[in-house]
């Protein structure tokens, strides 16, 4: 079936966006990670263990129950351009409450600013299921709440994590359909490494939150931002999936 003239339009925008995604990070960015990697190996292995299972009971309790499933259908037979207007407001309202909880939780001092980091990542996840809806996908099969994670990932992860990642939402029709039923799907992921990549991705900017003073401004410009990138992100693996299914 021929695309409409948006549709193509959206398509040539998909090849910039993944140029650019893909392209080799800047050295700001690398010595970032690189400084972000020698404070891992100096992190207690029981720290990191408790990290990745806080990170695996948060993200495993959006994938396999209910919590954030959208009350409404999944929208149907309505344009592109349509879904991209209802995204974009969508994101706009996310990131308004992503900001309004890092600026309370940043008030609020260290305790209160280590306390957002589960629950931006729920905040996350939900705005990631809502906007599967948006686009058409119901989250009621864990097919694509499992496809919710490998976007969450794609938004988080090393340029290297990123060219993996980018592979799968490529191809996600066919993986979709090899995907064992149930739970299993979600075996493959290494719990590990998602919440290593996440933290260090967001580390610089979460832990200016902290700091006296500032954490309320801070909290929010973070909290904003991080929405925006993972929107983003978001928006064209939706939009790559739609042309997919349109064509």
């Amino acid at each position: 079936m021929a695309y409409t003239l948006y549709e193509e339009q959206t398509a040539k925008r998909l090849k910039r966006w993944e140029r650019e995604l893909l392209k080799p990070h800047g050295v700001f960015e690398r010595a970032s990670k690189s400084l972000s990697t020698r404070i891992n190996r100096l992190i207690p292995e029981r720290v990191h263990d408790a990290l990745t299972a806080s990170v695996r009971g948060i993200v495993k309790t959006s994938l396999f129950t209910a919590e954030y499933i959208p009350k409404q259908e999944p929208l149907r037979r309505i344009s592109l351009a349509d879904r991209d207007t209802q995204a974009e407001a969508l994101l706009s309202r996310y990131k308004k409450i992503a900001a309004a909880e890092g600026a309370g939780t940043g008030a609020g001092g260290i305790l209160l600013g280590l306390v957002d980091f589960p629950v931006l990542i729920g905040i996350k996840v939900k705005f990631l299921f809502e906007l599967a809806h948006v686009y058409g996908y119901s989250t009621r099969d864990y097919r694509e709440r499992l496809f919710v994670l490998y976007v969450f990932q794609l938004a988080f992860s090393s340029p290297e994590k990123q060219r993996r990642l980018l592979e799968v939402i490529r191809e996600w029709p066919a993986r979709r359909e090899a995907l064992p039923k149930g739970e299993a799907g979600a075996d493959a992921i290494d719990w590990r490494q998602l919440q290593q990549e996440y933290r260090d991705t967001i580390d610089f900017r979460k832990m200016l939150q902290l700091l006296p003073g500032i954490g309320a401004v801070i909290g929010a410009w973070a909290n904003y931002g991080l929405l925006e990138e993972l929107g983003q992100v978001g928006m064209h693996a939706y939009r790559m999936r739609w042309l997919q299914d349109r064509a």
